[in-house]
Order: C-alpha cells, then sequence, then structure tokens
C-alpha cells in the first residue's frame, strides 16, 4: 500500500502487461493454440465503492483465462460466486460465463496475479511484480473496510501490499486480524484440488464469508 505521500500507482494492468517474460511467453502460445479466448491480464470484477475486497492467486487457464473474469469458468467460481450471493454480496445467477448477468453488490474480487501461470503456479518474482497492481487497486478503493484472502500466496502477498508483517497476520483457515483499519480474513483457496480432498468445505467457505459480512456490520 502506497504511503499518503506517493502516488497511487495503477490498478489494473493493461491486456497484454509484457513485465513478466514467462507469463508473456505462456499468454502468446495459449493465443495461438486459442484465439477465441481472453488470454489477458484479468481485470478485477465489481463496484468501485466495494467494502469487500476478495484476493485470489492467478487466472485459470480453462476458468478466467479463457473468460476474461476472475474465478469464472472453473471450479473455483462455482464455490466462490454462489456463496457471494448467500451473503448479499452478489446478486443474480452465475452461469459461469462474464455475459451470465451476475453483479457483484459492495464487493470486487481480484487476483495476486493478473495474468495465468504455467501449472497454476506464479514464481515468487511474478508475485512480486504484479503487487503493484494490487496496491493500487486496493488503494483505489475508498470505502474498502475488509479484505478476504484465498490462499497463503495471495495472503502473504495483500499483506506486503499493505506494508503488514507476515508474523502479525499468520495464515490459518477463517483467521480474522485487523491491519489499521481494514479486517482482514484469511481462507484456504476455493480449488477443486482443496474441495476434493475435504480441506476446504461449502460450510468452511460459507465461514469465511459470514465473517466478512459481521465485519462490515460492525
Amino acid at each position: 500500500m502506497t504511503r499518503p505521500d506517493e502516488p497511487a500507482g495503477p490498478a489494473e494492468p493493461s491486456s497484454d502487461c509484457d513485465f513478466c517474460p514467462r507469463l508473456v511467453a505462456y499468454r502468446q502460445a495459449n493465443r495461438e493454440a486459442a484465439p477465441e479466448r481472453f488470454n489477458g491480464a484479468v481485470p478485477s470484477f465489481g463496484p468501485e465503492d466495494a467494502r469487500l475486497l476478495v484476493v485470489g492467486l492467478a487466472p485459470g487457464l480453462n476458468g478466467a483465462n479463457r473468460t476474461g473474469r476472475p474465478f469464472t469458468g472453473d471450479w473455483a467460481g462455482d464455490l466462490l460466486y454462489p456463496t457471494l450471493i448467500s451473503y448479499g454480496f452478489a446478486e443474480g445467477t452465475y452461469g459461469a460465463r462474464p455475459d451470465d448477468g451476475l453483479h457483484l453488490r459492495d464487493c470486487m474480487v481480484t487476483n495476486a496475479v493478473r495474468c495465468v501461470p504455467p501449472g497454476n503456479k506464479p514464481t515468487a518474482e511474478e508475485v512480486n511484480t504484479c503487487r503493484q497492481f494490487l496496491e493500487g487497486r486496493i488503494d483505489a478503493l475508498p470505502r474498502l473496510a475488509c479484505i478476504v484472502t484465498l490462499g497463503g500466496v495471495a495472503h502473504r502477498s495483500t499483506l506486503r501490499a499493505l506494508g503488514e508483517r507476515a508474523g502479525d497476520h499468520p495464515f490459518a483457515h477463517a483467521a480474522r486480524s485487523a491491519a489499521g483499519d481494514l479486517t482482514l480474513i484469511a481462507s484456504y483457496h476455493c480449488s477443486r484440488y482443496n474441495t476434493n480432498t475435504g480441506r476446504l468445505t461449502p460450510e468452511m467457505f460459507r465461514k469465511v464469508f459470514a465473517s466478512a459480512r459481521d465485519a462490515l456490520r460492525g
């Protein structure tokens, strides 16, 4: 997060962001293999006056990289968006496509890394490079009050974007802490692997957003 005397960085990269050579090469390969897909840096989704920010890891190859909307088109979105709807953070029907008519309410969804990485695993350097956009995104939300981080990488990158020490906010599912005026809530990532192995159940995931709703009432 920028200091008060520093100008805020950009909240969104260009679709053809060229900061990470490995991700650019992977994007180009995906464009050649499937030119009908979005194949670019995926922008955040949600209103600019949101009080809740959900931070994921990175676009999925067959999800957001295909559709151009975070968590849209893969299993993670099948769990995330119905959960947001059930807690009033979204309205409409999630149809796993960007034109499904789903609208977020008081909530924005973004990723710590905006371009799809090979094997769904960004390098530490790529996470660090892309953090400027996470910092810019946080700075551009004037009413932000709560951040939900999905997975350890997103959690740690968010803490660094806020200028917080990781040791003051250890990652654990449903762990809740304060960073200045912000409430931080950690969650296991809603990936198919985590749900298939039982590490994350729908009930556990709902607990996180119940906590976020409670934080915004406070």
